[in-house]
Parts: structure tokens; C-alpha cells; sequence
């Protein structure tokens, strides 16, 4: 062996720790990355949770505690007196008083459902027209729903709500829901899903003699049920949320969903409001859609990141 060579078991051993060095090093920087990761979204976790925190805590204590803003952060021993006050009375110094929080509730959960269904009825059966028919005019109608993406409910309220006086739909429950009942962003949806629908699927139902109404019973709905299923939990939410149409459209009491009975329990002065019941019925408003969202959280995320179909 000359002089200045270097031995392979050496040069081995030198590879192998340069190696086990950048191995190192990479786990490092991966963990590095983990943690800032983590921070991060622990951060953000406790951004949105802790109003969400502050509420339900609030909820618990006495209207004097809750009123001078010396709200703690562990619960007090009056969430059952507060929550049974909300759902039976809507509270004591209530501005539009009288219609227990229950009965909000029950509108709310009405409207919510009947929005969500008619939506993914009428885009169902608008998108199956579309795709599946031919007929003059067919892509004519279908920019012309699409093109109501850019008119959002805010613009076309006063016709709309002109339509609804004139039909004597106001202070009505058909009146809070035909309105919001037609989605052109579920009709371009299911419109996209039914393009990946193999012509095999129809040539086949051709032959067996099936009809356009037993092909879109037997074949379409099946293969659409996980995007339903996405689809109502996010139609189901914006219904739950409206404010602006219900506003308008109602001033009888008993029609009044929870999101616009909250705002009217908030009077002119911070002394005529019970805020601990404000609370309340704010953390019972939250229940309803997040119960929807935990009940039908498999079938959204695989609605939403399902690729075959």
C-alpha cells in the first residue's frame, strides 16, 4: 500500500458517518419544522377557540358578573337556571320579548333544512338536465345560471322581495325559504361530477331499457351520495346563518330564526342586557351546526377529496 492512500474500510467508515451526519441533520430540520408547524396551528386553535371559550363560560355565571366584564375562565353555577330561562323565556329584558329560544331554534332548523334539500334537489335535477339532455339552447341556459354567481343576495334583495309582496309570501315560512332555494354553485358542482360519469353507465342503461328518470334514481343518485352528502353540510350552515333575508322578510315574532332573535335580545344600553343569556342562546345556536358537521364529517371530507368515482 502506498503512502497517503487511505484504507476502504476507512473510506467506508467516512462515508457512513458523513452519512449518519446528514441524517441527522435532516431529522433535526424535519422536527424543527414539526414544531413550528404545531405552534402554529396551536396558535391558531386558540385565535377562534377562546371567544368560543369565553361564551360558554359566560353562559354559566349571573348577568351582574357577565355585565361588568369580569367574566373568569372557569364555569359558574348558573348555566342550568340560564339555559333553561333562554330555550322557555328568551330571557326577561328581551327587546322583541316573549318567544322562548326554542321556538327560534325549531324556525332556524326548518328553514336550514328546507334550504339545504331544495337547493340539492333543484341543482340535481338542473345539472342532470344539462348534462345528460339535448336540447337547443342547452349551454345558453346553463351561463345563465352560472352567470347568478355574480349577483349576490344583497343585490337582487328588494326585487326579490318585491316578488314576495306581491305573491303574499311575507311573514311566512315559504316566504323565508323559496327565495334561497335555487344554488348555482351546487349546479356547476353536481354539473362537473356527472361529466366524470362514464357514457359507458348510460349505454348500459339504454340497454336494459331504463328510462332518463331510473337512470338518474339508480345510477346518478348512488354515485352522487358522498357530494350530497358534502354539499348539505355546507348548504345546511348557510341556511342556519342567514340574517339579511329573514330580517326583511319577517317581523312576526314567532317566524323569527335565532340568528336574528340573538341580535334583537341586544338592547341600547349595556344595563338592559342580559348578557349571560345572550350567551346562552348564543352557544345553543352554535349546537345545531355543529352537531351536523360532526354527524356527516366522514361523508364531507370524502365528498370533498374523492377522485374515483
Amino acid at each position: 500500500m502506498s503512502t497517503g492512500t487511505i484504507p476502504r474500510g476507512s473510506l467506508a467508515q467516512v462515508t457512513s458517518a458523513e452519512d449518519a451526519a446528514l441524517a441527522r441533520a435532516t431529522a433535526r430540520r424535519q422536527a424543527r419544522g414539526r414544531l413550528v408547524a404545531h405552534a402554529v396551528l396551536i396558535i391558531g386553535v386558540l385565535i377562534f377557540a377562546l371567544p368560543i371559550w369565553l361564551t360558554l363560560v359566560g353562559s354559566s355565571h349571573d348577568v351582574s358578573t357577565v355585565g361588568r366584564g369580569d367574566v373568569p375562565l372557569w364555569f359558574g353555577s348558573h348555566a342550568v337556571e340560564n339555559y333553561l330561562s333562554a330555550l322557555l323565556t328568551g330571557g326577561q329584558s328581551r327587546v322583541a320579548r316573549g318567544v322562548p329560544v326554542w321556538v327560534m331554534l325549531w324556525n332556524s332548523m326548518i328553514v336550514a333544512i328546507c334550504i339545504a334539500a331544495g337547493k340539492i334537489a333543484i341543482s340535481l335535477l338542473s345539472a342532470y338536465a344539462v348534462v345528460f339532455f339535448s336540447f337547443p339552447g342547452r349551454m345558453v341556459f346553463f351561463w345563465l345560471i352560472f352567470i347568478t354567481l355574480m349577483l349576490p343576495v344583497e343585490v337582487r334583495i328588494i326585487p326579490t322581495f318585491e316578488v314576495m309582496v306581491n305573491l303574499g309570501l311575507v311573514n311566512t315560512m315559504p316566504g323565508l325559504i323559496i327565495p334561497l332555494i335555487a344554488s348555482a354553485t351546487a349546479t356547476l358542482l353536481f354539473r362537473q361530477f356527472f361529466l366524470t360519469i362514464p357514457d359507458e353507465f348510460v349505454e348500459a342503461a339504454k340497454i336494459d331499457g331504463a328510462g332518463p328518470l331510473r337512470f338518474f334514481r339508480d345510477v346518478v343518485i348512488p354515485l352522487s351520495v358522498t357530494n350530497i352528502a358534502a354539499l348539505f353540510v355546507i348548504l345546511f350552515i348557510y341556511g342556519w346563518n342567514q340574517y339579511l333575508w329573514p330580517l326583511l322578510i319577517v317581523t312576526d315574532k314567532d317566524l323569527e330564526t335565532v340568528v336574528v332573535g340573538m341580535t334583537k335580545m341586544i338592547g341600547g344600553g349595556d344595563a338592559q342586557n342580559e348578557w349571560n343569556i345572550i350567551m346562552a342562546t348564543a352557544v345553543l345556536a352554535m349546537l345545531p351546526p355543529v352537531a351536523v358537521v360532526i354527524l356527516m364529517q366522514r361523508w364531507f371530507v370524502k365528498g370533498l377529496t374523492e377522485t374515483e368515482k
